[in-house]
């Protein structure tokens, strides 16, 4: 049955809110979701759909997210849809809320949601216009004021902004990472594949069940886990999640991750877990100016030359040359990039030659899409079973020559 609902206990239109941007820039508009203060990044998502699941992706951890899309709520919330325990944003901004939901599967409004979350947005502002600045001068520190937080003064809201810490050498896995290790059970349906312990970054519910339904049981850990902890579970694979932050502040993750590729562990990290590989290698990453977040990102597979349409959701990036083969200076062997950005060349993809290891800067796993990028998970399970196959020939060659 088709639910139509106006939701209650919502913010009043006549609430004031206003946008403030580090460069002094300032948008005056309706306040959205809980009254108050919310401060971050100010970044935009080019999503036509699923802004349940942005809202929700831990990697948007510490930014204020500006949807493109100019009508927003319509399909209200659900518990299915969700990527995570809780919404993530630091703040919300939208031209258009919804004034009532109107879908069979929603379970309460995104005004409620927000509330509920203790997230401060703002409403009808300008967000092309504000699109087009910050496309032009890059994601910038900023804020959203309404309720008391609105009468500061221009002056004190401004100095709030600004000295707000920078996302450049911030480290926010441990903000976004389970307390706790769990456990997902492989799909019954499927032949069984392994073991695969996840580093949790940051990680998407879609991402676990992606990898469950592909025949691994999946055991998540703590961004905190050591080595000998992962070990003892004496993984077939291992797997870094996405998540926010600045990679070059995830120092403990790298140097794990390069203990691991040195046992030789079949490896596929997705997002976050593509910029670690790349400084667990030996390689360095960047602050991207605005970002590649949405679901429309064109990407070259540079080895087939097929191009696939992803979601993204990162700011920064891996500095490395595509078209040449290079060489680990951690002595990891050879490494080359697999994918890059049809946009602005920036790299999507790393293959390790030597090692069984690979990632991808986008979201194979996207909901609610696209799917184009999906084969990454059936790549990986034959990564997988290659390489167990290889050890177990090396085995039994090594029983024969004892005989």
């Amino acid at each position: 049955m088709l639910k139509s609902f106006v939701p209650e206990n919502i913010t009043a239109a006549s609430e004031k809110a206003v946008l403030v941007l580090a460069d002094g820039t300032r948008y005056e508009g309706k306040a959205y979701g809980k009254l108050g203060q919310s401060l971050g990044e100010l970044v935009f998502a080019t999503s036509m759909t699923g802004y349940q699941e942005t809202l929700t992706d831990p990697s948007y951890a510490g930014q204020i997210v500006l949807m493109t899309a100019p009508h927003i709520g319509n399909t209200g919330v659900n518990e299915a849809d969700k990527e995570s325990r809780r919404i993530w944003v630091s703040g919300f901004v939208v031209r258009d809320k919804a004034r009532r939901v109107s879908n069979f599967r929603a379970e309460k409004s995104l005004d409620e949601e927000l509330i509920a979350n203790g997230v401060v947005g703002i409403c009808g502002v300008d967000t092309r216009a504000i699109t087009r600045h910050i496309r032009s001068l890059g994601a910038m520190k900023s804020g959203i004021f309404s309720g008391d937080a609105y009468a500061l003064s221009p002056a004190q809201q401004f100095e709030i902004v600004t000295e707000q810490p920078d996302m450049a050498g911030r480290s926010l896995t441990a903000e976004v990472s389970t307390p706790e290790p769990y456990e997902v059970p492989a799909a019954s349906d499927v032949p069984f594949v392994g073991t695969i312990a996840v580093l949790d970054l940051g990680v998407k519910s879609a991402t676990i069940n992606y990898l469950a339904e592909h025949g691994f049981r999946v055991v998540v850990l703590p961004a905190s886990t050591t080595l000998d902890e992962i070990t003892a579970l004496n993984p077939d694979a291992f797997f870094y999640s996405n998540g926010p932050g600045d990679p070059a502040a995830s120092e403990q993750q790298v140097v794990l991750l390069r203990e691991l590729l040195r046992r030789n562990i079949p490896y596929f990290g997705i997002c976050f877990g593509n910029q670690l590989l790349a400084r667990a290698l030996g390689f360095n990453t960047y602050k991207l100016a605005f970002g590649h977040r949405g679901i429309n990102q064109p990407v070259l597979d540079t080895r087939t030359a097929k191009v696939v349409i992803t979601s993204q959701n990162h700011g920064f990036a891996v500095d490395l040359q595509a078209g040449v083969v290079h060489e680990s200076p951690h002595g990891l062997g050879r490494v080359q990039v697999s994918h890059v950005s049809l946009n602005d060349g920036v790299v999507e993809g790393l293959e390790c030659l030597d090692i069984p290891a690979f990632s991808v800067q986008y979201h194979p796993e996207a909901a609610a899409g696209p799917h184009d990028a999906c084969y990454l998970f059936n790549d990986f399970v034959e990564l997988v079973k290659n390489h167990n196959s290889m050890l177990r020939s090396c085995a039994d060659a090594a029983v024969e020559d004892t005989k």
